[in-house]
């Protein structure tokens, strides 16, 4: 079911009213707040399932972490045949690896061929079960901060774990005198070139920036603030990650774990005589116990073995242009690049204490029993799994929903009145402040 501009201004000639200011909207089905991939993939799922839904989204597209706050030499780090989302695979002609551009290209045509149609510039301000009816009020605003309240009984929350970019707080840094930025804003090392650029983070966008600014001339050092497992993303001619999975069906993650890593030394050498200590743990077991996921290198481990990307540990202060690091070393700077990653702002609106933490946005169950909370609540895209873990989700979501969706709309039609038959494609509106008494248009 998919809920265009025109339906909604139908909606509203024919059947909508001001209350307070707000107008009330019945979802014959789930309502999926994000239309990332993890949005879109329930979307197509439920749908495939009979099950109508309404996807709200707060930016004017789809996928508008991938279309607006990452850089332009962005690629996936796994093979699209593990990045594909449900029902559809990546065309034949696609690298194995797509850049930013196919891979937006590849959402807006998977939006299309299942005829997903998001309510656009609707930022959701809260949303709450309502126990005395047992459905959910999800209440969102516009861009002219009119707002709109959906009722439903089941809520898909697809805003995913990189909804809110993740700014540390670093003594000095409001001194700073050159230019500072997220990630988020970073588009491309020729903004740079020529200049001393500091990347404070070690992950996969961190070492990638790095090495974009190399190839821009610029001069980055980059910030290691813990131990990391850095792996070469191809290894005996298949790339590590595929190469990982087929290890795991026959043998202990630990024996996995020492495999790539044996195989990592023989590629890279020690990583540790380079300024890249290796955590403990393997990488695989580490992913499985934290989520840290290992870097997958694409060129950059060259770059800083010649120099041309200089390690440094954690940053203790920040001058006018000056950065101090706990070894005692000051260096000059005209930027410094936040790849510190993002984290879920789930909390900030969902009114629920049980399925998500309110520390890190996550849900509190482990992988994989994060995505079903209680009262009709689910999640898809909170596994730090990426997109493979977001595609197990919504196929999960949607087979949980289909069994109760046929039995729960024949009983709201029943609450409803005999006059009045529920469609699936029926939106009807009504008063959202007295539910015991509601009249239907």
């Amino acid at each position: 079911m998919t809920c265009s501009r025109e339906l909604q201004g139908k909606m509203a000639n024919d059947h909508a009213f001001d209350h307070a200011s707000r107008r009330c909207v019945w979802v014959h089905g789930p309502v999926i707040v994000g239309a990332g991939p993890s949005g879109l993939a329930a979307a197509a799922c439920l749908k495939d399932k009979g099950v109508p839904s309404v996807v709200l989204e707060r930016s004017n597209c789809i996928a508008s972490l991938w279309q607006f706050k990452t850089y332009d030499r962005l690629r996936l780090h796994l093979p699209k045949n593990f990045c594909e989302l449900p029902m559809m695979p990546f065309p034949d002609e696609y690298p194995t690896y797509p850049s930013k551009q196919q891979f937006v290209e590849y959402l807006e045509n998977y939006a299309k061929r299942f005829g997903i149609e998001p309510v656009y510039e609707q930022e959701v301000e809260s949303a709450e079960y309502d126990e005395s009816v047992g459905l959910w009020r999800v209440v969102s605003v516009g861009l002219k901060g009119e707002e709109v309240e959906y009722v439903c009984r089941w809520l898909v929350v697809a805003t995913g774990e990189n909804a809110e970019a993740v700014v540390p707080e670093i003594e000095g840094m409001e001194r700073f005198g050159g230019e500072v930025v997220h990630t988020a804003e970073y588009k491309s090392g020729s903004e740079f070139r020529g200049k001393k650029v500091l990347v404070v983070g070690c992950g996969n966008s961190g070492m990638e920036v790095c090495l974009d600014l190399c190839n821009h001339n610029a001069h980055p050092s980059l910030v290691v603030r813990d131990s990391v497992h850095v792996l070469p993303r191809e290894m005996l001619g298949r790339s590590t990650f595929g190469l990982s999975m087929w290890l795991l069906k026959w043998l202990h993650i630990r024996l996995v774990d020492r495999f790539l890593l044996i195989m990592s030394w023989l590629i890279f050498g020690s990583t540790a005589s380079f300024g890249l200590d290796r955590p403990n743990v393997g990488p695989l077991e580490l992913k499985s116990k934290t989520g840290k996921t290992p870097v997958l290198d694409v060129g950059t481990l060259a770059k800083i073995k010649s120099g041309h990307i200089k390690i440094h540990p954690s940053i203790q202060s920040v001058g006018n242009h000056s950065v101090q690091f706990v070894n005692g070393r000051a260096e000059i700077f005209d930027a410094i690049i936040l790849a510190t990653g993002y984290k879920s702002k789930t909390p900030s609106w969902l009114k629920e204490k049980t399925m998500f933490s309110e520390k890190d946005g996550m849900p509190r169950k482990p992988f994989p029993q994060g995505w079903k909370g209680n009262c009709g609540l689910y999640a898809v895209g909170f596994t730090k799994r990426g997109l493979f873990g977001s595609s197990m989700d919504a196929k999960h979501v949607a087979e949980d929903i289909e069994k109760l969706w046929k039995a729960e709309a024949k009983n709201l039609s029943m609450t409803i009145g005999r006059s009045f038959t529920l469609q699936p494609s029926s939106f009807p509106v009504f008063s959202c402040y007295d539910l015991k008494n509601t009249s239907f248009i």
